[in-house]
């Protein structure tokens, strides 16, 4: 038979050193309290322990679960699932590049490719020097601003492979790197812990925003029925759907007074043939 590896290292495991396993403790005591059930609180102690070693180990695990009252196999049930829990050591900095559709055809993939070579790593390997891990990501949900590369989950948007090169080399340089907006950048393991729900005290951190972009906005105002800019006219105003329309609105694309816009099912929706 042919073994099966999730890619957790195997349990039992070994302890925390006695102040390691006490400063801990009293951090997941003020987490688990926000909780109405003490197992609600396992995703944010798994962010806990892997912001103590950089990766979800199987002593972490095994933390969790005596924490929680649970099982080390329904703790690693969830360590397994969400690729935000690591499970091997990873570098001070999660480089993911966008390789979902829009960001690939706007060159998400040139990108990755380019930092592979670079970098001389694979996907979800990490640097000799230990500072970068490159992955790649389904969607960094930052449409507007493609092809985007996240670090550390900070938005670095409208890349090119020369400017994605230049940002990991900053990295491992420890030169200082700025997010093209939201929070300033944090080792990944400090961001670990703000994942586990401990207050961001970076000056500024907070009141970073890193929102949508302009065209996400005006599908927005669309939908909202909202004043938005015609093409080459004034503001104008685009009615909500299901509206009713104005007088005499509708009749020169030969519709009755009041008449819905006939709707056309894509070729996804359409019934088809079996």
């Amino acid at each position: 038979m042919t073994d099966v590896s999730l890619g957790m290292p195997q349990l039992p495991a070994p302890d925390y050193p006695a102040e390691v396993r006490a400063r801990l403790e009293a951090d997941a005591r003020e987490v688990i309290a926000r909780y109405p059930g003490s197992r609600s609180a396992l995703l944010p102690l798994l962010h806990l322990v892997q912001a103590e070693e950089g990766h979800v180990t199987r002593t972490g695990m095994r933390f969790c679960a005596e924490m929680l009252d649970l099982t080390t196999a329904e703790v690693t049930a969830v360590a397994t699932f969400y690729s935000m829990y690591r499970r091997g050591p990873s570098g001070d900095y999660q480089v993911g590049v966008c390789t979902n559709t829009l960001c690939a055809v706007m060159g998400g993939d040139a990108i990755f490719e380019t930092l592979q070579e670079h970098l001389g790593v694979g996907n979800g390997q990490t640097t000799d020097d230990g500072k970068v891990t490159l992955e790649h990501i389904e969607c960094n949900a930052a449409c507007d601003f493609a092809p985007v590369v996240m670090v550390n989950w900070e938005f670095f948007d409208n890349q090119t492979p020369e400017s994605a090169k230049r940002l990991v080399d900053d990295l491992r340089a420890g030169r200082a790197v700025e997010p093209t907006r939201g929070a300033p950048l944090c080792t990944y393991k400090e961001t670990a812990r703000i994942l586990a729900g401990f207050p961001d005290r970076r000056p500024g951190a907070v009141e970073a925003t890193g929102g949508a972009g302009p065209a996400s906005l005006v599908g927005l105002r669309l939908a909202k029925g909202e004043a938005v800019p015609g093409a080459g006219s004034a503001d104008h105003v685009v009615p909500q759907r299901g509206a009713v329309p104005a007088e005499g609105e509708g009749e020169a694309a030969g519709r009755a007074p009041g008449e819905a816009p006939a709707t056309h099912p894509s070729s996804h929706d359409a019934p088809r043939e079996t």
